[in-house]
C-alpha cells in the first residue's frame, strides 16, 4: 500500500514516537522511510544570552548547531534500525515548516507522511495551530498521527 513513508522528527520524545511507528509501519509495508528534520532559520539554540547571540562565532555556531542536528537524524537512524528498516535522512532550514514538509513529501513521492502531534484545548488551541495540524491543511497525502 505505501511506497515511501515520511517521518518528521523535531527531536522530541513525541516525535522519536512517530519515528518509531513510521519504522514499523515501514517495515510491515516494505516501504521506505524518509526521516525529515525541519529547522526555522531563526532558531539558534543553547546560544542565546539575553536576547543576544553568545560570542562564538557565526561559523562556530553553524557548526554546533550542524552537528546537533547529525546527532538527532543520527539517533532517528538508529531507532528505525533497531526496528529492522534502513532509514534515508534529510534536513532542511525553513522558516514554514509545515511548507517545507508538504514540500518534500510531494518531491519525494511519499505516500504518507507521519508526525506527532499533541492535542491543545482551549484559547491555545483555537488561536495557536501545530505544524502538524498546518501540514494536513495543506496536504492531500495521507497522514498517521501520533499521540
Amino acid at each position: 500500500m505505501y511506497r515511501k513513508i515520511l517521518a518528521v522528527t523535531f527531536g522530541t520524545g513525541l516525535s522519536d514516537k512517530a519515528v518509531g511507528e513510521a519504522a514499523r509501519t515501514a517495515l510491515a509495508m516494505g516501504a521506505r522511510l524518509l526521516v525529515l528534520h525541519v529547522r526555522s532559520p531563526l532558531d539558534v539554540p543553547d546560544h542565546a544570552e539575553g536576547g543576544a547571540l553568545s560570542r562564538l562565532g557565526e561559523e562556530q555556531i553553524t557548526a554546533e548547531i550542524a552537528a546537533a542536528e547529525r546527532r538527532l537524524l543520527d539517533g532517528a537512524v538508529k531507532m528505525a534500525a533497531a526496528i529492522g528498516v534502513q532509514a534515508e535522512t534529510a534536513f532542511i532550514v525553513e522558516l514554514n515548516a509545515h511548507e517545507a514538509i508538504v514540500r518534500v513529501a510531494q518531491e519525494q513521492q511519499c505516500d504518507l507522511i507521519v508526525m506527532g502531534t499533541r492535542i491543545r484545548h482551549g484559547i491555545p488551541g483555537y488561536f495557536v495551530k501545530s505544524t502538524t495540524q498546518k501540514v494536513l491543511e495543506h496536504t492531500d497525502i495521507p497522514m498517521l498521527l501520533v499521540r
